[in-house]
C-alpha cells in the first residue's frame, strides 16, 4: 500500500512539474510555446474531417431551411397595414378603423410565437455543422462506425486530458491571486504596489486563460481603455472577464458575495481599489454612481469594466445598454467581443445551469476562441442624454462584432414585457387612426 502511495505521489509530481514548467512559467511571462496553436490546428483539422463525414453540405442546407422557418418584414406598422388597405385605399390618418387592420396584429403575433427576437438570445447559439460535443447534437454521432470512433477519441481527450489539466491550472490560477493580492494588499500605497497588483492580476488571468485553451486575437490595441475611463462591453460569459484581463488590468464592479466568490472578492481588493456593493446598495442608484465618479475621478486608478446589459447574450447580438454607466460621465471605451460557436459555446444560460455546471462545460470544451476589438473612445455629445449616448456605444459595438443590434432589454430574460412596451405600439397605432395631434391633445402633457 505504501509503494502504491509513493507511485501516486511521484506521478503527481511529474504532473505538476510539467504543468508549471511549460504551461504556468510561460502564461506568467506572456510567453507562447505553441501547444495552443499546434493543438488548435490539429483541431481544425478534425473539424473538417468530421464534417465530410457527416456530409456538411447537407446538414447546411437544412440548417438553412429551419433556420428560415419565417420571413419577417422590416417595414413600419404604418406601411404595414397600408399595403393590407391596399384593395381599399384609404387615408391611414383619416380616422377609420377597418377590420383588415387586425391581420396586421395577428400576423405579428403569430410570428413571435415561432421566432422572436428577444427569447432566442437566451439559448444557445446554433451551430452550421456538428462540433462533436453531444451538448450540441445527441444524434450526429450514431450516423457512422468511424464518426463514433472519432466522437468517443474527442470524449477520452476532453475529460480525461484536458479536464485535468485544466482544473491543475485553475487551482493553481485562483490561489496565485489570492496569495499574491493579499501579499500585495500588505504594502504600503505606492507605484511599487501597484505594479505589483498590476502583475499578480494580469498573470492569474493569463494561467486561467491557458486553463481554457484561449486563442485570443486583439485588434486595434491604440484604443485600449486608459485609467480614469470606463469600458464597457458586449456580456456572453462570466469568463468575458478572464479574456480582457489577458490584456490589460481593469476596477471590477459587482455586488458582495459570500463563499469562495468573497474570500476571491476580499483579497484582491486589499491591492487594487474595485468597486463592491452590498446588496442594499444596489438598490441605491445615487449611491452607486457616487462611488462610481469618485473612481473615475482619480486618474491614477484603473479603468473600471462594466458589461451594461446585465445578463449574458448568446453571441449573435447586443441587446439594451443601462443607460446608468453613461450618467456619470467621463470617457467610455467600448469593446466588442465575439466568440467562434466552432470550439466550444462559451453563452452562460444562467436559467439552466448553473455556475459549477457552466464551468464545467468550459472545461470539458474543444476550447475558447475569440475576437476582441478596442473601439476608439467615445463621450457624451452636446444635447445628447444618456439613453441616446447609450445607444450610440451600443450600435458601434454591434457593427464591429458583427452583431445583431436589439433594442429589447436584457432583462426580459427573467422578467414579463414592461406595460410601457404595449401601451407604445398602442399609441403608434391610435396616432395612425385618429391622427397625431388629437392622440396628443387626449393624451395631455405629462
Amino acid at each position: 500500500m505504501e509503494g502504491a502511495w509513493e507511485i501516486a505521489f511521484v506521478l503527481f509530481q511529474v504532473w505538476l512539474s510539467i504543468v508549471v514548467g511549460l504551461i504556468v512559467l510561460p502564461a506568467m511571462f506572456g510567453v507562447s510555446l505553441g501547444f495552443t496553436d499546434i493543438y488548435i490546428k490539429v483541431l481544425v483539422k478534425t473539424l473538417e474531417v468530421k464534417a465530410f463525414l457527416l456530409l456538411c453540405l447537407v446538414s447546411f442546407q437544412i440548417h438553412n431551411v429551419l433556420s428560415g422557418i419565417i420571413e419577417k418584414d422590416d417595414g413600419s406598422m404604418e406601411e404595414e397595414i397600408g399595403e393590407l388597405r391596399r384593395s381599399h385605399p384609404k387615408n391611414l390618418a383619416g380616422g377609420d378603423f377597418t377590420m383588415c387592420d387586425a391581420f396586421y396584429f395577428c400576423k405579428k403575433g403569430i410570428e413571435n410565437i415561432v421566432e422572436d427576437q428577444v427569447t432566442q438570445r437566451f439559448t444557445s447559439e446554433e451551430l452550421a455543422s456538428w462540433n462533436l460535443l453531444t451538448r450540441t447534437n445527441n444524434n450526429f454521432r450514431y450516423i457512422s462506425v468511424r464518426l463514433t470512433i472519432i466522437w468517443g477519441l474527442g470524449v477520452f481527450i476532453r475529460y480525461c486530458i484536458l479536464l485535468p489539466l485544466r482544473i491543475t491550472l485553475a487551482v493553481i490560477g485562483l490561489s496565485w491571486l489570492v496569495i499574491g493580492t493579499t501579499l500585495v494588499g500588505l504594502l504600503p500605497s505606492c507605484n511599487a504596489k501597484n505594479w505589483l497588483s498590476d502583475l499578480v492580476h494580469i498573470t492569474c488571468y493569463r494561467i486561467c486563460a491557458r486553463g481554457l485553451s484561449a486563442t485570443i486575437r486583439y485588434h486595434n490595441k491604440e484604443n485600449r481603455p486608459k485609467k480614469g475611463g470606463i469600458c464597457v462591453a458586449n456580456h456572453t460569459s462570466p469568463i468575458d472577464i478572464v479574456i480582457l484581463a489577458n490584456d490589460g488590468c481593469y476596477a471590477m464592479v459587482g455586488q458582495v458575495h459570500g463563499g469562495l466568490m468573497g474570500v476571491i472578492q476580499r483579497s484582491i481588493v486589499r491591492s487594487c481599489p474595485h468597486v463592491w456593493f452590498e446588496r442594499s446598495e444596489m438598490k441605491d442608484r445615487h449611491a452607486v454612481a457616487k462611488r462610481l465618479k469618485d473612481h473615475i475621478a482619480d486618474k491614477t486608478k484603473l479603468p473600471i469594466l462594466i458589461f451594461p446589459e446585465g445578463t449574458c447574450i448568446n453571441n449573435t447580438s447586443v441587446m439594451m445598454f443601462k443607460k446608468g454607466s453613461f450618467e456619470i460621465g467621463g470617457t467610455i471605451y467600448p469593446v466588442a467581443i465575439k466568440y467562434d460557436p466552432q470550439f466550444g459555446d462559451a453563452f452562460w444560460n444562467s436559467a439552466k445551469y448553473n455556475m459549477v455546471s457552466y464551468l464545467l462545460r468550459m472545461m470539458t470544451s474543444w476550447a475558447i476562441v475569440c475576437n476582441v476589438w478596442y473601439l476608439p473612445p467615445m463621450t457624451r455629445q452636446d444635447g445628447e442624454d444618456a439613453v441616446q449616448f447609450a445607444n450610440r456605444v451600443k450600435s458601434a459595438i454591434a457593427h464591429q462584432g458583427g452583431l445583431v443590434d436589439l433594442s429589447w432589454d436584457g432583462g426580459l430574460k427573467r422578467e414579463k414585457v414592461k406595460e410601457s412596451f404595449k401601451e407604445e405600439q398602442q399609441k403608434m397605432y391610435s396616432s395612425m387612426i385618429v391622427g397625431s395631434d388629437f392622440h396628443e391633445a387626449s393624451v395631455g402633457p405629462a
